[in-house]
């Protein structure tokens, strides 16, 4: 009776989970047939492909029943693993050249970063993100020409304020030099590590103590107890 009362009590915030789940199935796909209406058609042959090559497998060694059970939820798997793909492509296309899409991207990273969205913006809409991790600071720029200058202000800024700590910048763009917005997350993720844990933590604290857009420079060394790599 014990267990049987846990497992009614659990079954709410199960139920929750799954309809959550299954909200962001079907806004996935929503997106996707918006964005991408033909990876529908493509989804439904790639499963049709994959069940008939598992029959035809299976007429050769004689069991084309049998295997043509098998490949169907292969086939299930294949197509999810082409939706998947698909409506990650469809998100991307559906927030590209928007303002903003930049630090969606970046606050979308669950592990390794920690961004603080818009530190420096200009009035033409032109705006800075920060993120902080092994990396060290990696500022990230999206808009007009305008965003080098606040690129180049909030870099001063970080070099006076955390001397020492080794700061990156990005552009978020299709030019040469530029990172798209697809690769982002790929490309944060891949910079080298520069910084051991407690340099980080330190890093954001000091950061997280004066806020983000108009900075203070206070005066002073680092505290001690952790050192900081030379630039």
């Amino acid at each position: 009776m014990a267990l049987f009362r846990r497992k009614k009590k659990d079954s709410p915030a199960a139920g929750e989970k799954s309809n959550s789940q299954l909200q962001t199935l079907k806004d996935a796909f929503a997106l996707t047939r918006k964005e991408k209406p033909l990876a529908i058609i493509y989804m439904a042959l790639i499963f049709i492909a994959v069940v008939i090559l598992g029959i035809v497998l299976g007429t050769v060694f004689g069991h084309p029943i049998y295997f043509g059970i098998i490949s169907t939820p292969l086939a299930f798997l294949a197509a999810f693993f082409f939706f998947t793909r698909q409506a990650n492509s469809a998100a991307f296309a559906s927030i590209e050249g928007q303002i903003g899409a930049g630090a969606s991207v970046l606050m979308a990273i669950r592990r390794g970063f920690t961004t603080t969205p818009a530190v420096n913006v200009s009035r033409n809409q032109d705006m800075v993100h920060r993120c902080v991790g092994r990396a060290g600071i990696v500022l990230v720029g999206e808009g007009g020409q305008g965003v080098n200058l606040l690129l180049q202000d909030e870099k001063k800024k970080m070099e006076r304020f955390l001397a020492g700590v080794p700061v990156t910048e990005v552009v978020v763009g299709n030019y040469s030099g530029q990172v798209s917005l697809k690769k982002l997350q790929r490309h944060l993720k891949k910079l080298p590590k520069k910084l051991s844990n407690n340099q980080v933590r330190e890093v954001r604290n000091r950061l997280k103590a004066v806020g983000g857009l108009n900075m203070p420079i206070p005066k002073g060394p680092m505290p001690k107890g952790v050192r900081m790599p030379k630039r």
